[in-house]
Parts: C-alpha cells; sequence; structure tokens
C-alpha cells in the first residue's frame, strides 16, 4: 500500500480592496436615487388639539394643504392657503388636484390622501371652500392634522 501524498488546499482569500469603493458607489446610488421630500412652509398656523388620532400609513400619495397666515407677515391678515409648496386660492386648488390626479395611476388615485394643516383659528367658511375644491377635483380622502390633547398624552407616558 503506497501513500498518496495530498496537498492541503485552502481557500483563496477574497480580496476586499474594492470593498470601500464598492460601498461608496452604493451609497452614492441610494442618494440620488431616494427622494426627500418637504415642503417649504409659508404659513404659521396651531393645530388643533384631538382626542381620537391615527398615523398615516402610506405618505407617498398624501398631498398636504396648509392654512393659516403669512409667516413673514407681523400684521393680522386674512388667512391663506398653501397647496404643497405653492400658495393658492380656492380656485387653483381644483385645477392643480386634478392635475395631480391626472398623473397618478389608477391605484395610487384610490389611496389618494389629501392632509389639511389648518389653524385652529381658521373661519369654517375657509375650510368649507377648501373641501368644495377637493370635491370639484375628486379628492375626497381628506385627513385633518392635529396634535393630541395634554391629557390623552398623560396618559400615554
Amino acid at each position: 500500500m503506497s501513500f498518496i501524498k495530498r496537498k492541503h488546499r485552502e481557500v483563496p482569500r477574497l480580496n476586499t480592496a474594492a470593498l470601500p469603493d464598492l460601498i461608496f458607489t452604493v451609497l452614492f446610488f441610494f442618494m440620488i436615487v431616494t427622494h426627500m421630500r418637504t415642503d417649504n412652509l409659508r404659513v404659521k398656523f396651531q393645530q388643533p388639539q384631538g382626542t381620537q388620532l391615527t398615523r398615516l400609513t402610506k405618505k407617498s400619495t398624501t398631498s398636504h394643504i396648509y392654512i393659516g397666515r403669512k409667516q413673514e407677515s407681523s400684521t393680522v391678515q386674512p388667512f391663506v392657503i398653501q397647496l404643497n409648496d405653492k400658495m393658492v386660492t380656492p380656485a387653483d386648488i381644483t385645477d392643480l388636484m386634478a392635475d395631480a390626479r391626472g398623473r397618478m395611476t389608477s391605484e395610487e388615485r384610490k389611496t389618494q390622501i389629501v392632509t389639511i394643516k389648518a389653524d385652529r383659528n381658521t373661519p369654517i367658511g375657509t375650510l368649507n371652500q377648501v373641501k368644495q375644491a377637493l370635491r370639484q377635483a375628486k379628492a375626497l380622502n381628506i385627513s385633518y392634522n392635529a396634535t393630541e390633547t395634554e391629557e390623552k398624552q398623560r396618559k400615554n407616558l
């Protein structure tokens, strides 16, 4: 019986010299592709308080309407309306929302939500004008933004 000498085989080492380049390339890709959207608020408002609040689940099809007074102004002015980043009138809301809905797929239209963030002292007439404009644009899923009451906040702690 003869013995066959076998060489000890080792697994070749992984070359990690290109790993930092790969990581930074992937990081750069995600930084470019990710769309971080924030609205430039030009309206100041105090949110009303509520007791039965829920969080929005899908925010990609959400449009924000802000109702309050202009931020730059120190004098008492009438309430103004801001749709996402634009200052608008109730008549403009119908056209802009209809254009936005026209660019959406049928699945996105079903999940579209319009969030109204209004000052607690906003006249009900202004809110009704906004709601009528949204109804004409067929944007019927409306959410109102509020903060929790202090009583409910204490219960949650």
